[in-house]
């Protein structure tokens, strides 16, 4: 807690600086769900694809997500085009450029802290870094000046936003709370301060309204290095901007509601739900992964274990199992239309020979009739009844 002077607590009561919460036993119990997760999908090896993949997806949702909260109406689709270096039509510039703006910032953000051993603590300075980059080039359509405190008072729906002359104390304050309360140990504070430090941080820049505008994308920049310095995987960094906009009714009632109260313990938990979850939607993503890669490791030592007489047989038998699709029956018909090489393959031969390939595979043990959906299914309970067994 930091020693606020007299008028600035009269004026603004819900800017405490000083742990204005209470965390109740259920949102220690997430926070400690939390961190397994992340210990689970740190621990969990993916192929360098397949983790580049998840790494940019994570950054998409994001940047889509944060700058979808402030009214941007780019598609998923439009904001892949962005992140691929796609320019967009000329009515969509300003839009593509938000989006460019806070993707460019993350990556940066991203590469820092993996590369420095020592990170940079909140400060005015980096605060106003993270504000410059996401208002470059915006012109018009950015109602502040990127990297500048704004100078004239602002009001925000039913919020009168604190006077532009007493922001730099706020801040001043803010940053200085941060240090004193959440101590570090090494480059960031304990996992479950360090979560909580970055969601009411977040809320602290909403309240002083620091700037003009993109007070909101700040905010959540903000948060989001903070959750990475704390060891929040990179395939992860989405979640809680990806969560406040699809309940972003929700999100703007409890951040007006703790300002109410002067109490932050209901976003506190409202974050905190949202985080766990995202994990574990993340660590079931990878999971999912992995056990696609043991099924296919799986397909290719049982057809390593087979005699065969001819090599194109034995091979197109092989194709045909690889892309059969995990959790989903497939009818006849539909087997050869998987993909467009089977297409061409079973083009020229006849039905007779579809079933005598599906007879081989059923008799591997690896295909299954599934006689209520009227076609055939890859047998993933012959991976499934060798997981690890547990109790209950």
């Amino acid at each position: 807690m930091v020693d606020v002077p007299r008028p600035l607590r009269e004026l603004y009561p819900h800017l405490r600086f000083c742990r204005h919460w209470e965390i109740g036993p259920d949102v220690h119990y997430q926070l400690g769900q939390c961190n397994t997760i992340i210990r689970a999908i740190q621990e969990t090896p993916l192929s360098p694809d397949r983790y580049r993949e998840l790494k940019q997806v994570a950054l998409i949702k994001g940047a889509q997500a944060t700058t979808a909260i402030e009214g941007n109406t780019l598609t998923d689709l439009e904001v892949q085009q962005v992140a691929a270096g796609k320019s967009l039509p000329p009515s969509k510039e300003y839009q593509e450029r938000e989006v460019r703006n806070v993707l460019d910032a993350m990556k940066k953000i991203v590469q820092d802290i993996a590369g420095r051993r020592e990170i940079p603590r909140v400060s005015p300075a980096l605060l106003r870094n993270f504000h410059r980059q996401i208002g470059t080039e915006l012109g018009e359509h950015f109602d502040a000046v990127p990297g500048q405190f704004r100078t004239d008072e602002r009001v925000v729906g039913p919020y009168r936003c604190p006077r532009a002359a007493d922001v730099p104390r706020l801040v001043n304050l803010l940053c200085r709370w941060l240090s004193e309360d959440f101590p570090a140990n090494g480059n960031a504070p304990a996992f479950s301060d360090a979560v909580i430090q970055a969601v009411v941080t977040h809320v602290y820049i909403e309240w002083i309204h620091p700037f003009g505008d993109g007070n909101g994308r700040t905010g959540r920049m903000l948060e989001f290095y903070l959750l990475l310095r704390a060891g929040n995987p990179d395939i992860a960094s989405h979640i809680l901007s990806n969560f406040y906009n699809l309940t972003r009714p929700e999100y703007y009632r409890q951040i007006h509601q703790a300002c109410i109260s002067r109490d932050l313990g209901a976003f506190i938990a409202y974050a905190v739900e949202g985080y766990r979850d995202g994990l574990l939607e993340r660590l079931h993503t990878i999971q999912q992964h992995q056990f696609e890669i043991a099924w296919r490791t799986l397909i290719h030592d049982r057809f390593a274990g087979q005699s065969y007489r001819k090599k194109p047989v034995f091979r197109r038998r092989r194709e045909l199992m690889l892309n059969f699709p995990l959790n989903k029956t497939v009818t006849l018909d539909g087997l050869p239309m998987l993909t467009l090489g089977l297409a061409r393959e079973y083009a020229r031969l006849t039905e007779t020979t579809l079933l005598r390939d599906l007879r081989v595979l059923i008799d591997m043990d690896l295909v299954v009739r599934d006689e209520p959906g009227g076609g055939y299914r890859a047998n993933m309970e012959l991976l499934r009844r060798h997981l690890p067994a547990r109790r209950g």
